[in-house]
């Protein structure tokens, strides 16, 4: 009886989903036809008076500077200090699922579904917000794209619930077995991971 209450709880979540998401595609074509811009090729392309428009808005960066909370500028070094690691960590999930992937039967991950870099396009951005907004984008896409490929690999080892409510889990983990369930993990041993994994389980 629980099992079902959450079956349909998360039906209803995912058909909840489902909207939002349609929603959201509806408002970004809104504001595209607002703003006057289109993609070419992946590339942001604003008509001309657009982007004089927006340039009127635009800081100058010497303005920009001074003007600037001075303890937001001591910060930067700590901020653009972590480039390294993110490259590291982007460098490093890519070899791994194009490897791992391959050996477990995985579905890869698409790197440009997670990290998107478009800001820089913005006419009112100078060249540092733009740097600032570029850094913003590939860090948090990075992040997001290496938990979507530990969420793959979770699922595919250890697909087990934890004991207490984990904050915001990744999306596969609602698929995840009870948590104490010895019988369906040694069922799920068999039927799933001695063969190929089944292709609604990889998205």
């Amino acid at each position: 009886m629980a099992n079902t209450a959450l079956d349909e709880l998360r039906e209803r979540l995912r058909a909840a989903q489902q909207e939002f998401e349609a929603e959201l595609d509806r408002r970004i074509e809104i504001q595209r036809e607002r703003f006057r811009y289109e993609l070419e090729r992946g590339k942001v392309r604003f008509e001309k008076d657009m982007r004089d428009w927006q340039a009127k808005y635009r800081t100058g960066l010497w303005r920009y500077l001074t003007r600037g909370h001075f303890a937001y500028l001591l910060t930067a070094p700590l901020i653009y200090g972590l480039i390294v690691p993110l490259v590291l960590l982007d460098l490093s999930v890519a070899i791994y699922q194009q490897i791992c992937f391959r050996v477990y039967g995985i579905d890869r991950v698409k790197r440009g579904d997670y990290v998107v870099i478009d800001r820089h396009h913005l006419a009112y951005l100078n060249g540092l917000e733009k740097l600032n907004c570029v850094y913003c984008g590939y860090a948090n896409g990075v992040i997001a794209y290496a938990r979507e490929i530990a969420g793959r690999t979770e699922r595919f080892w250890c697909p087990i619930k934890h004991a207490t409510r984990a904050a915001d889990p990744h999306p596969h983990f609602e698929k995840f077995l009870e948590y104490g369930d010895a019988e369906a993990y040694r069922a799920w041993l068999e039927s799933y991971r001695r063969g190929k994994v089944p292709k609604e389980d990889n998205a």
